[in-house]
């Protein structure tokens, strides 16, 4: 069923495709060397039905292939594959079924791996020299009596033959009470521990250490060698033919399980030649774009075509005129110098004071604006920053920024179906005044394109002030906002394939814990992207797969985590963190009982500068696995590094895949990864290559291994260790500074306000501190009972121990505004957005839908001045953290 998450097996090995395979519109086969591909874009496109082939291998009709800029491509382009995991279907089930059963090591199924058998052998010849050793020893002999056995059993007192049989029952049954009585005073005097939980099965000190050492560079480029040899566009057969592979490598990892969920939602494609931006008056200045980026390849590669995710469909005619970075500010500004932007197609650039796309397009659709263009200026991300691609890091004048315009801080995932599933058969709400969707059509430029735009705006409406003016040379040192009267008038057209029920697929592959097997870590990267995304995801997906290989070491060697690890790929992520979002929905209930912490990687590397976001609960558990890692630049920790530049964890917004987790299900999530210069990471363009990677960001990939490293240490850290390593006081100082934070910044937003209206929050926070303090104090106890004594656990012990660690990652499940029982009708969540449920973490929703909003239901009603509505919600999330620390106490 495709509106399940399914266990399956594969039983053949799908074919690695080519690039052309990867988006043809054909059925899933190799092209002969002779045969054209007929490339009819639309036609047959977009079947949405899925077969599934006997045996259980999955083959799709129904993955889109988005219209890409087609180069003629080299029949000497000979691209490095990585080998597909092979699949024989009755081997494989057989080997799997063994080791379940562990008739067989899970590696002795294996031939030829010869390297991962010399892994085995480091911890099986500790055992074979203690053989050795022991083979050595003579024991005397013992001086037995020489009256011997026969002696002792002729003088022993005899029963009479007919007696012997209840004699016989007599004395078993002594026997067996004899035996329970002895194990039942063992067991009630916790003399005999029953509950240890198997943590000490390998040494953990010797896990982390192995896990390190087995860390291999040369995997992690081959990894992303392959990811970046074709496009692979969000529910795309790319993207498909993407998750099938990473499938394959979850299986290499020895994992436990795999499965897969599939959902149907909306998403947009551009149709061949159905955009256009052009000067169409006056004659003279009559020009139109290129719109596709150069070649990023040479000899080039088929790349995806530049449009944005879930823009409106239209087709517009206005003066052009140009608005700065799009914020407010800007807008307001030109209403100020007597210019009506109503009816006009608005030039602006990325970034600068409005960081969000999907938030630039909303201010104009607000003012009457017919259409946006959007261009990446040099002074941002090109030439003014240093060299440009292909002798540097920086984007050249014919790269473009994809992205998706949507409004994810009102709606995230599908926008359909917002707060259910994107079931095949779920009741879908009409893109008309949906609230997460822009309007206005709008199309992405390069520079290359946007300066003969600002070069037919010299001279006409104002001058424009110097923080308004960018870096591209061909216009001039002062540049003109335009005018409704003189500007040109230009022509954007964005005609698109619009699919509301559009296949997609996430994966997923986990190691199952020995102790709690519900409980679970979850492990999560996209793999779509809007090009080759050789940094986004790229480096983060190439990176997660050597995780889960290391981990596969580990586990044939012994290791098993006391909780499951479940890794994720997800799909559609760029286009508005869909797939993630769907599986949350999807499991919503399981997730809030049993998802102890999630932890995402999405850009994994494009410098040497970490930076992590995420709940305080992880303070601790981060500032540990820093303090085992080296920066191999400076030879510091990255302890010491984080602490000397006075680092913290950053607050978590709507930037990535742990959205959905943190603000819906609960679950205290992370997001790291290592950046560099400021927008110098060629986001979204297909200049976001292997050959860029290699040559500019990471050559050595040493920060790639070094990230693989961090993110193994952080989940041995929550899944093999007794006690979960959250600190509630940490979290306790977070929101005693962040409501300070929050009666600060009402005063910038009016004085019309009673300030005791912040007292229950105030009351509240204040006296956390001594809760969590007392709470935390059973974990000293603890540790004084079970490590300071040997080791050895009591069965009450481990009831109250896993209590323990059951509150610490219920935490933040607990701060969600959601209903009490059956019998509780009112409504919940943020109003006007109300899938997000976190009192504490929340998108915000009136600045960047990018940045977070901490205490979001309250800067909400304050961002309205509704100070009644203000106050009633600080009641409410005073009430939920109170909630939430007297649940400790039970």
């Amino acid at each position: 069923m495709g509106d399940e998450k399914h266990l399956y097996e594969i039983r053949e090995e799908p074919p690695i495709p080519t690039y052309e395979e990867a988006t043809s519109s054909r059925p899933l086969s190799r092209l002969g060397p002779q045969e054209i591909s007929d490339d009819a874009e639309r036609q047959g496109l977009l079947g949405h039905d899925l077969s599934t082939q006997s045996g259980g291998s999955r083959r799709r009709n129904g993955y889109y292939h988005p219209p890409s800029v087609n180069s003629p491509r080299s029949s000497e382009d000979d691209e490095q594959e990585l080998e597909s995991p092979v699949r024989d279907s009755e081997d494989a089930a057989l080997r799997q079924e063994m080791e379940e059963m562990d008739i067989i090591d899970p590696e002795s199924a294996e031939d030829g791996r010869s390297r991962r058998n010399r892994l085995r052998g480091r911890l099986s010849k500790r055992f074979y020299n203690i053989a050795d050793t022991l083979s050595g020893f003579h024991l005397p002999r013992i001086p037995w009596p020489s009256f011997g056995w026969a002696w002792l059993t002729q003088r022993l007192p005899t029963v009479p033959d007919e007696y012997r049989p209840g004699w016989a029952i007599i004395a078993r049954l002594f026997g067996l009470i004899l035996i329970i009585g002895l194990v039942y005073m063992l067991v009630v005097s916790e003399i005999m521990p029953m509950g240890a939980g198997g943590f000490g099965q390998l040494n953990p000190e010797w896990v982390r250490q192995t896990a390190q050492a087995n860390v291999e560079t040369s995997r992690i480029q081959q990894n992303l060698q392959h990811i970046t040899s074709f496009d692979h566009v969000g529910g795309s057969k790319g993207s498909y033919y993407l998750g099938e592979w990473i499938e394959g490598k979850f299986q290499e990892a020895h994992m436990d399980t795999f499965s897969h969920d599939d959902y149907f939602v909306y998403m947009n494609y551009p149709i061949p030649g159905g955009r256009r931006v052009a000067i169409v008056d006056p004659p003279e200045k009559a020009w139109e774009a290129k719109l596709e980026e150069e070649s990023a390849y040479n000899p080039p590669k088929t790349q995806t075509a530049t449009f944005h995710g879930l823009s409106a469909t239209g087709n517009v005619t206005g003066p052009l005129i140009y608005v700065n970075y799009g914020h407010k500010k800007d807008f307001k500004r030109l209403e100020d110098s007597g210019i009506d932007v109503k009816g006009a197609v608005m030039l602006m650039r990325y970034y600068g004071t409005q960081s969000d796309r999907s938030m630039k397009i909303k201010v104009a659709q607000d003012l009457g604006a017919a259409g946006v263009l959007m261009y990446s200026d040099p002074a941002e991300d090109g030439f003014k920053k240093g060299a440009v691609w292909p002798t540097g890091r920086w984007r050249p004048e014919d790269s473009v920024q994809r992205g998706t315009v949507a409004l994810t801080s009102w709606i995230a995932g599908d926008v359909l179906t917002p707060g259910k599933p994107s079931f095949m058969e779920v009741e879908r709400m009409s893109k008309d005044k949906n609230p997460a969707l822009p309007t206005i059509p709008s199309i992405p430029l390069s520079w290359r394109d946007a300066k003969k735009l600002l070069q037919s705006l010299q001279g006409i409406g104002e001058v424009l002030p110097e923080d308004w003016v960018g870096a591209v040379p061909e216009v001039g040192k002062k540049w003109y906002s335009g005018n409704h009267e003189s500007s040109p008038k230009v022509n954007l057209r964005n005609e698109q394939d619009e699919v509301e029920k559009q296949p997609i697929m996430n994966v997923f592959g986990s190691f199952i814990g020995t102790e709690e097997k519900a409980k679970k870590i979850v492990v999560g990267n996209h793999r779509d992207s809007w090009c080759f995304g050789a940094a986004d995801p790229g480096s983060g997906t190439a990176v997660m797969l050597e995780v889960a290989r290391v981990l596969g070491e580990l586990r044939v060697q012994g290791w098993r985590p006391l909780r499951t690890i479940e890794f994720a790929s997800w799909d559609a992520e760029e286009y508005n963190l869909i797939g993630s979002t769907e599986h949350v929905e999807a499991n919503m209930d399981d997730l809030r009982a049993n998802a102890i912490a999630y932890i995402n990687v999405d850009v994994g590397v494009t410098g040497d500068k970490l930076w992590a976001d995420g709940s305080p609960l992880f303070k601790k558990a981060w500032h540990r696995a820093l303090g085992r890692l080296a920066d191999p630049h400076t030879n510091k920790t990255l302890a010491e590094l984080w602490d000397d530049s006075k680092s913290n964890l950053g607050n978590l917004g709507a930037g990535s895949d742990y959205l959905a987790f943190q603000d819906m299900a609960g679950c205290s999530s992370l997001d790291f990864g290592f950046s560099g210069p400021e927008h110098g990471d060629m986001y979204h363009s297909c200049y976001e290559t292997y050959d860029w990677v290699s040559k500019y960001v990471d050559p050595e990939f040493k920060y790639h291994n070094l990230l693989t490293q961090l993110w193994v240490l952080l989940i041995l850290e929550l899944a093999q260790e007794p006690i979960l390593p959250f600190r509630l006081d940490d979290y306790a100082a977070f929101l005693q500074d962040e409501t300070k934070n929050l009666m600060d910044w009402t005063e910038t937003k009016g004085s019309n306000y009673d300030i005791s209206i912040f007292q229950p929050l105030v009351d509240v926070v204040g006296k956390i501190a001594d809760s969590v303090r007392e709470f935390h104090g059973w974990e000293n106890f603890w540790y004084n009972q079970v490590v300071g004594t040997g080791g050895f656990e009591s069965p009450s012990l481990t009831v109250a121990r896993l209590g323990y660690n059951g509150a610490l990652s219920n935490f933040d499940t607990a701060l969600l505004d959601i209903a009490k029982d059956e019998e509780d009708q009112e409504p919940h969540g943020i109003p006007g957005r109300d899938q997000y449920k976190h009192v504490v973490f929340g998108p915000d929703a009136s600045g960047s839908g990018y940045d977070a909003a901490i205490f979001p239901f309250v800067r909400d009603a304050i961002e309205a001045k509704d100070w009644k509505l203000a106050e009633k919600q600080i009641k409410m999330t005073a009430g939920v953290i109170s909630r939430a620390v007297e649940g400790l106490k039970h």
